[in-house]
């Protein structure tokens, strides 16, 4: 049986917000497990010590210290650090991992406790074949944990910060002489759209002039849609000026 893998998986909320999110690979999911099986590990090697010498007062009692204390050292750091760093354990933080509610909705510890509580079904019988399994044959690459739990593991990869120095020409921005347009686009433009914006104009140089036009003019209506704009702040100006106006007023802080 063949299962169409997917990349990208997008979601709607309730209230009609959209999001795109890119899945976690395997090799990366792995990698973080490793990371966070030697974060236990090492703090595991400072509790062993003391616990150990509990074989003094009974062994019995220091193997059944020793398999709580894990227990709680393995679990609570995963359920302590996705919930607390928002779906990230020190693994998925160094490799830009992150959990999520698959609804696009805020993720809730409930579903952090049930996602790690069935790692122990995951790794069963040995290298999580059956959390392996279980990603393999579903399309978002979900383990148990993240079936039962409805999450995903999705990558969220760092972006370069923009280069604004195209825009620190003396051009004039029709826009800054209205404050509340300029309120609305930050309040309304979602950081995507604003970087697509700014891409469009650092490539511009790029393209064919008509599809350098039809760009712009997709753009600007995009974010003439957004807000509002007076009559006066677009007169005489280009759609590709526009676009410019609206990431000079998105990015750069003017006092």
């Amino acid at each position: 049986m063949s299962v169409e893998r997917v990349q990208l998986w997008r979601v709607r909320t309730p209230e009609g917000v959209a999001f795109t999110f890119r899945l976690a690979s395997p090799v990366l999911r792995l990698a973080a497990v490793v990371i966070d099986w030697a974060t236990v590990s090492a703090a595991w090697s400072l509790l062993a010590v003391p616990i150990a010498m509990l074989k003094i007062v009974s062994v019995d009692f220091a193997g059944m210290v020793a398999t709580v204390s894990y227990f709680l050292l393995s679990q609570g750091y995963r359920m302590a650090t996705e919930w607390l760093w928002r779906g990230q354990t020190l693994g998925k933080r160094v490799l830009q991992l992150r959990v999520v509610d698959e609804r696009g909705l805020r993720l809730t510890f409930a579903q952090v406790a049930l996602r790690n509580l069935l790692r122990f079904v995951d790794v069963l019988p040995l290298g999580y074949l059956v959390g392996g399994t279980a990603a393999l044959l579903s399309r978002r690459g979900q383990r148990l944990g993240d079936l039962a739990a409805g999450t995903l593991v999705v990558w969220e990869p760092v972006d370069a910060a923009p280069d604004l120095a195209m825009l620190s020409s003396e051009k004039y921005n029709s826009l800054r002489a209205h404050a509340a347009v300029v309120a609305r686009l930050r309040h309304a433009v979602t950081p995507t759209e604003a970087r697509a914006a700014w891409q469009a104009l650092a490539r511009r140089e790029e393209l064919e002039p008509k599809a350098r036009v039809k760009l712009f003019a997709d753009l600007a209506a995009h974010f003439r849609g957004v807000t509002p704009v007076p009559v006066e702040a677009v007169d005489g100006v280009s759609d590709e000026q526009f676009v410019r106006n609206v990431v000079d007023a998105l990015y750069v802080n003017r006092g």
